[in-house]
């Protein structure tokens, strides 16, 4: 079986992301992989993760594309103070 991930909205607004074993997989490899130089991906169907465009349930929304970033807190509290208010 493919590796499968899939965000969606529920009818709430809640956001799930659906994963199989080798989705996790993918996705945990990915996440490991960030750093000040190599710092976002993008998930999407056909795309460098792989979504799925399927929803679990008919009331929910599919969330057709995402990213990912990885931020350092100095590079936040640079150029986003904001963020560090909480």
């Amino acid at each position: 079986m493919k590796p499968r991930i899939t965000m969606s909205l529920t009818a709430s607004g809640e956001l799930e992301i659906w994963l199989n074993e080798k989705g996790r997989d993918l996705l945990v490899r990915e996440l490991l992989k960030l750093n000040e130089k190599n710092e976002h991906f993008h998930l999407f169907p056909d795309g460098e993760l792989d979504t799925s465009t399927i929803a679990y349930r008919a009331t929910d929304k599919i969330i057709w594309s995402g990213k990912v970033l990885f931020r350092t807190d100095e590079c936040d509290r640079k150029h986003y103070p904001h963020v560090m208010m909480g």
